[in-house]
């Protein structure tokens, strides 16, 4: 009997009406899905697909296929009925009417109305997400999940794209969202914005699109400090929209040499017969397009172009081959939380500083009533300031009168760098059966918070009284700190064995022999130990301030917020939080590569703080043009990492006064201990799940630490006989266990 009936429901489907070709195509793309993916499930050619969609002269599908699309139609229609549609007839595509009462949940919301087509005017009056060019998606049918989202939900989501709200509320200007991926599928140019919305781009050229993003498109994102501007649009193009706008899908070698293509490009001659312009880097994985500001009002378009490599998969993973949609995710939820991207993860990451710092704010009015520009307290200011002698880096400018192959010692050059030690292992950690890695989370970051550090040019000082709340260079001897008592606490003292330490002041790890320059805050740590200190000379920066603590806030919440949407929250138990920890990239591997992409801009911001020169034909001794910037200023990079090596070495201090144990590798922020299990909890002192105070502990907020790896102790001494290196650093490959090049420092 069942043959029966299911050869009667075959013959009713292959008589069904089907609904018109715009509805399918709405149902389809409502639920993201592409003409690939329809004609492999139905297996049809694409084409075919295609053409059941076409307004103009749509085909009909036949036999058993027009059955199973008849049954796609229909449980499309179902998840996304069209607005507004009353019950229809009996083989139709149902579209059960709204409920009314409560508001529903931000995930089961319908779909706004689709616009009306061209030259019609539009029914959905009072809908104010329904206007020429937009095409909203439909909400998706997925099942919970365990996010957390601090914002309003989007008022249309592409269906089966997760939820990605945007944070705080929504500028009027700037409703799409901060940015939006260019695509074009069967013609049709879309704007994938983030939450799902997307919307339909009539742009024929290129500096069409950038018309139409600043007059239509509400692309935007509010400014982040009250004396700053607006981020511009950003457009992200796909190989399918670069093929539209007569682009290259790809850079050739010496296009990517140049990073740019050429100027003679035609695309550039549009730009410019459009009296639109670029800025000097040209036309570039991250290309700004703008005309003159007029006024307060910006005319400016920046565009990323992800297969020119403009995501880099250092930082970003995967991103850059993520579909549309997936893709605006990704950066929708990177620029609500940390702001628009302007380029890499480093760019970004010293644009946020000015962006939360502008260099100059509107002054108080005048007798006349006029305001002017002036300078913004706490600000770096507009204009660059030269760096001490001793912060240079080589080939810089001051250091033009220098010996062509002379040699800086650290008497007379800043060497604050991240820590790279090691030592041989014991006769009793031999005895151990593993070695347990762990990393502090965001150290740099950590670093930074509550950090002083200098806001202008820097002060001569002979033979200086050591003040710890003035930040500048200090030439100092401390080869006399002696770790093998140090002060561990007000009136309290340890005794260590300071052979199986390494040294606070150096990156090697090697005690100093002489007088070498420090940033404020290793000079400081040495006072803290316990011994005194007698400076020679000094570089000091009278008026500072706490420059980095906002955009430490910023970046911290943006990294605990989206942890706390992958199921590791602030607040978890130290079991809890290892578990969690274990797999949290594959519960949402989109928003694992914003966790990746948060803390590459925090390392990479802080290194651009002392950018080195990129080709350009630069010779030793002239300036390059980082130079010109008033965020060029390797003595705050420095003071960041001078504190983030003495808050790991305070600690590792700690834990070897309490536990006898002392780490066998230190790599900028992994610490390697030799222990008998394989958890961070079998190194880490926990009494009644609290931790030891002023060590380390386990969390996911800045500064507490989470497991980086375990390996045996076999597998570390085989790696060192194998490459004959006694004092490999294994805390380079302690993460899992592959040794992929092998630097012993020779």
């Amino acid at each position: 009997m069942s043959d029966l009936f299911d050869a009667v429901d075959a013959l009713v489907a292959s008589r069904a009406p089907l609904p018109p070709a715009e509805e399918r195509k709405r149902l389809r793309t409502a639920h993201g899905l592409t003409l690939d993916q329809v004609a492999a499930a139905l297996k049809v050619r694409r084409a075919t697909v295609s053409g059941w969609e076409s307004v103009k002269k749509p085909t009909e599908p036949r036999g058993p296929e027009r059955e199973a699309y008849a049954r796609l139609l229909k449980q499309l229609g179902e998840l996304y009925p069209a607005p507004g549609a009353k019950e229809e007839p009996a083989g139709t595509v149902p579209a059960p009417a709204v409920p009314t009462g409560d508001p529903a949940p931000a995930d089961a919301r319908t779909p706004s109305p689709v616009p009306a087509p061209e030259g019609e005017a539009s029914t959905a009056a009072g809908n104010p997400r329904v206007g020429p060019g937009r095409t909203p998606l439909g909400a998706p049918a997925t099942a919970p999940r365990p996010t957390r989202t601090t914002g309003p939900a989007s008022k249309s989501r592409r269906p089966g794209a997760k939820k990605a709200a945007p944070e705080g509320g929504t500028d009027p200007r700037f409703e799409n969202g901060p940015l939006a991926v260019i695509d074009v599928e069967d013609g049709q140019v879309s704007a994938y914005c983030p939450g799902g919305l997307v919307l339909d781009v009539p742009a024929k050229s290129l500096p069409a699109l950038v018309d139409w993003t600043l007059r239509e498109a509400k692309l935007g994102q509010p400014k982040l400090s009250g004396p700053g501007k607006d981020a511009d649009p950003l457009l992200v193009l796909t190989e399918a929209a670069l093929e539209r706008y007569g682009l290259p899908t790809t850079l050739s070698d010496e296009e990517r040499l140049l990073g740019r293509i050429p100027e003679g490009h035609k695309v550039i001659g549009q730009l410019a017969r459009a009296d639109w312009k670029l800025t000097k880097r040209g036309f570039g994985p991250w290309a700004r397009i703008y005309r003159p500001a007029t006024g307060s009002e910006r005319a400016c378009v920046q565009l990323c172009v992800p297969s020119w490599n403009a995501l880099d998969v250092r930082h970003w993973g995967s991103a850059g081959q993520l579909p549309p949609a997936e893709l605006a995710r990704v950066l929708g939820v990177y620029a609500s939380r940390v702001m628009t991207p302007r380029g890499s993860t480093a760019v970004t990451g010293l644009e946020l500083m000015t962006a939360l710092h502008p260099p100059t704010r509107a002054s108080e009015p005048d007798a006349d009533g006029n305001r002017h520009s002036e300078h913004n307290p706490g600000s770096l200011g507009k204009e660059p300031v030269d760096c001490a002698p001793c912060e240079a880096p080589d080939g810089h400018p001051l250091l033009a009168d220098l010996p062509r192959f002379h040699v800086r010692g650290p008497g007379e050059k800043l060497f604050e760098e991240a820590y790279d030690w090691a030592r041989p292992l014991t006769d009793d950690e031999c005895m151990r059966r593993n070695l347990v890695g762990i990393d502090v989370n965001m150290a740099f970051a950590a670093g930074a918070n509550g950090l002083v550090v200098g806001l202008s040019a820097p002060t001569h000082v002979k033979a200086p009284v050591f003040d710890p709340k003035l930040p500048g260079s200090w030439l100092v001897d401390l080869s006399h700190v002696d770790l093998s008592r140090v002060k561990t606490g007000k009136d309290k003292w340890a005794d260590l064995d300071a052979s199986l330490l390494p040294s606070p002041f150096t990156p090697k790890g090697e005690q100093p022999e002489g007088p070498a320059w420090y940033a404020t805050p290793t000079v400081a740590y040495a006072v803290e130990l316990g011994y005194a200190v007698r400076p020679v000379e000094a570089y000091v920066r009278y008026e500072n301030g706490r420059y980095l603590d906002t955009w430490y806030q910023r970046l911290r919440d943006a990294y605990l917020a989206t942890m706390a949407d992958l199921g590791v929250d602030a607040d978890l138990p130290p079991e809890d939080f290892l578990t969690a920890m274990d797999d949290y990239r594959t519960r949402d591997p989109e928003l694992a590569i914003v966790v990746s992409a948060v803390k590459a801009t925090v390392k990479g911001g802080l290194g651009k703080l002392r950018e080195r020169p990129r080709g350009e034909g630069w010779r030793p001794g002239q300036p390059w043009r980082a130079l010109s910037r008033p965020t060029w200023r390797p003595d705050i990079r420095a003071a960041v990492i001078s504190r983030t090596r003495t808050n790991l070495h305070r600690k590792i201090v700690k834990h070897a006064a309490f536990t006898g144990q002392y780490p066998v590798a230190v790599l900028s922020d992994c610490v390697v201990y030799a222990a008998d299990g394989e958890s961070p909890l079998d190194v880490l002192p926990y009494r009644d799940g609290k931790p030891l105070p002023g060590g380390f502990k386990l969390g996911v907020n800045p500064g507490l630490v989470k497991h980086e790896g375990t390996q045996s102790v076999l597998w570390g001494e085989e790696v060192r006989d194998r490459f004959d290196a006694p004092e490999l650093n294994l805390a380079r490959y302690i993460k899992d266990g592959t040794v992929t090049d092998v630097d012993n420092g020779e």
